[in-house]
């Protein structure tokens, strides 16, 4: 195994500045895991409770960042469970957090924007500390004839503002 990446918490400023109320839940804020050695996917844990109705949304502040390794990625998907069950969808389809998105002016927080999409009625709800998500690193190529230059500040679609 190669590995790439760190995770962190973000700061307590930049996490309340998007959950004012949220200072004791920024204390008991999870970094992602694993399940097992063989898992590729990380974990990722809601650090609040939350529950979604059928076609609900929500955009969760997971108070994670991740420092990755030039040429690599991390893709966050719903986990396969709740996709199954819920039909839990990301807003986005695969969300795709770049290596200098950590150098962003909100840390590189990593928000997850999900659906219940299922069409049985069935409200969703996830506990404090529960996974919802799972994160896998990738790596990534570039042309033969690349040449940005361009440093990202921002996430959620700021390279194509």
């Amino acid at each position: 195994m190669i590995k790439v990446a760190k995770f962190e918490k973000v700061s307590e400023n930049i996490y309340l500045s998007t959950r004012p109320d949220g200072k004791e839940e920024y204390g008991m804020i999870r970094l992602p895991v694993r399940a097992t050695v063989g898992s590729a996917g990380y974990d990722f844990f809601a650090p609040y409770d939350f529950s979604l109705k059928a076609g609900e949304s929500t955009k969760v502040p997971t108070g994670i960042r991740v420092k990755i390794i030039d040429g690599w990625a991390l893709l966050i998907y719903p986990r396969s469970g709740l996709g199954f069950k819920y039909r839990l969808q990301l807003d986005n389809t695969v969300g795709v957090v770049d290596s200098d998105y950590y150098y962003s002016d909100n840390e590189g927080h990593i928000y997850i924007k999900i659906t219940n999409d299922n069409r049985e009625g069935k409200t969703l709800e996830i506990k404090k500390g529960e996974a919802f998500a799972q994160g896998i690193f990738t790596p990534f190529g570039i042309t033969e004839d690349d040449n940005v230059n361009d440093i990202r500040n921002g996430g959620f679609g700021s390279t194509t503002k």
